[in-house]
């Protein structure tokens, strides 16, 4: 073998490494992130692309950078993409890869949620509204109904998201499977099964797909099942030992991870802003990273429920337009003092950016607005409903009317003359 050759070999061998495919997993023995093959820890910021105008995206996402997170957290709301069956859209504020682009051009790495179910206080958990067209459909179950509609939606959301993936050269390292789904009565482990199998066909083997669940056994009785790993959310005020404690019951190896750590809480119709303190968060999420863990920040900028994508508790109670969630960021993405308390706790497990962190968004002073009267809603009904009543001989609900969102008139002529107040009462097959 001549000299040439075996220098050829020799440097061959030498730089190959550096040529290795992109990877990210989890590491049972030293209880870690691998990423690329060496330790890794994310500290990262939920942001919902769904509740923040397209045009905002990169200055809130600059901001969660100069904080100091090297990854963000967001969810994909299936209806906000598909809102009749079949017909889909990603253009404009709902073009997520455009901003999984935007956030790794930024130097953030990704930690997906696409459910089919996402809680996150959205309407109806991010499930459209179509599906109860099935009258006895039972959501987040194995019923078959429901999978073959996550099936197909799965089918043309995942195959786009798959080149995003870390190992593919994109910012997504992890993918979460439901969400939370040991609180959800259904506790079906058939439907979970099924749904890691659907995740790892359109996304590979991989990936690392996850679960997040309450901090409690209970929860992760019927959340956490074999193949996917198991996180666990809490605030600060919770017992962080035994929040991880639960973690470790179901998962006795691998990192600690609190997927959902709540800078600040959410809001209902008729109740007072949630409030909480910067130091109380700040002083939690040190001690977590003292341990190790890898936090995510619940929201660290919520942003605003447009329309009517709010959602509600049950018994019924709304959460308003405001997602501000007391948040570090604030609904604005104004900068807070929670922001920079945050920002000097990272400063102490890893290497801030350098350079200025970009400025409160400027307000503009509007004054006041003269409201003039045009007409009242049902002056305008012809011109709101110009294709005329529905007729029916008892009211239809707003899945029989296929309306998901809005309002609707019911009118009705009384078959006698009730001169009297005369109770009406609507028979028990119609519903309550």
């Amino acid at each position: 073998m001549s000299l040439l050759r075996l220098i050829c070999l020799f440097t061959l061998s030498f730089v190959q490494p550096l040529w290795a495919a992109p990877s990210f997993s989890l590491d049972y023995n030293a209880d870690c992130f691998r990423k690329d093959g060496e330790r890794f820890r994310f500290i990262s910021g939920s942001i919902h692309y769904s509740r923040i105008p397209r045009v905002y995206w990169k200055d809130r996402l600059l901001k969660m950078y100069m904080a100091g997170l090297n990854t963000i957290q967001t969810y994909i709301p299936w209806n906000y993409h598909e809102e009749s069956p079949g017909m889909y859209n990603f253009s404009g504020d709902r073009d997520v890869e455009y901003f999984l682009k935007l956030a790794q051009d930024i130097g953030l790495l990704v930690i997906l949620r696409p459910g089919p179910y996402i809680c996150a206080e959205w309407e109806m958990g991010g499930l459209p509204a179509w599906l109860l067209s099935k009258k006895d459909i039972v959501l987040r179950s194995s019923d078959p109904d429901y999978v073959a509609a996550v099936d197909n939606w799965m089918g043309k959301l995942l195959p786009m998201m798959q080149p995003y993936l870390y190992q593919n050269g994109g910012p997504i390292i992890t993918v979460q499977v439901e969400n939370e789904y040991g609180s959800y009565f259904a506790c079906d482990y058939n439907y979970m099964r099924h749904l890691t199998k659907l995740f790892r066909s359109h996304l590979g083997e991989d990936v690392v797909l996850f679960t997040t669940d309450g901090a409690g056994l209970n929860y992760l009785k019927c959340g956490a099942i074999q193949g996917l790993y198991a996180t666990v959310d809490f605030g600060p005020g919770s017992n962080i030992t035994a929040a991880f404690g639960a973690q470790r019951h179901a998962e006795p190896h691998g990192p600690l991870v609190n997927s959902e750590f709540y800078t600040g809480w959410l809001d209902h119709w008729g109740s007072q802003h949630s409030v909480v303190s910067p130091d109380l968060v700040a002083k939690s999420l040190n001690q977590q990273l003292a341990m190790g863990a890898n936090v995510n920040m619940y929201m660290f900028i919520g942003g605003t429920n447009v329309g009517y994508w709010n959602g509600a508790n049950s018994p019924y109670s709304a959460q308003p337009t405001s997602y501000d969630y007391d948040a570090p960021l604030t609904e604005a993405g104004d900068l807070t003092e929670k922001y920079f308390a945050i920002r000097e706790v990272i400063k102490m497990y890893r290497k801030i950016p350098e350079g200025p962190v970009p400025p409160s968004t400027p307000k503009y002073a509007y004054g006041a607005v003269t409201m003039k009267k045009l007409q009242t809603v049902v002056d305008a009904l012809e011109i709101l409903s110009f294709s005329g009543p529905v007729k029916s001989t008892h009211p239809q609900t707003f899945i029989d009317l296929n309306q998901a969102y809005g309002y609707v008139l019911y009118r009705t002529t009384l078959p006698v003359d009730c001169s009297e107040p005369t109770p009406l009462v609507v028979p028990s097959e119609w519903g309550s």
